[in-house]
């Protein structure tokens, strides 16, 4: 994993606002986002998280289908518990 995205990840987790290069930490009203460029590609409440690089997720893409520790994924938000 590449050092900004650990840094990036470590902050988003411990619910620190955070902007390095390309990469940011933002809270609106408890809601922390993770975002690249600009985009939320993560979200951090009570409840849960999604991402790449954070404990117990993982995303990645084979023969043009995406899956989302382990199972095919639309693309959709999909709430997941960290433990």
């Amino acid at each position: 994993m590449r050092k900004i995205t650990s840094e990036a990840v470590d902050k988003f987790l411990s619910k620190t606002p955070f902007r390095k290069s390309n990469m940011s930490v933002e809270e609106s009203y408890g809601v922390y986002k993770l975002k690249l460029h600009g985009n939320t590609i993560a979200t951090i409440d009570e409840l849960g998280v999604l991402l790449n690089g954070i404990p117990g997720v993982r995303v990645h893409q084979k023969n043009w289908n995406w899956f989302l520790n382990g199972v095919e994924w639309d693309g959709s938000w999909k709430r997941i518990s960290v433990i």
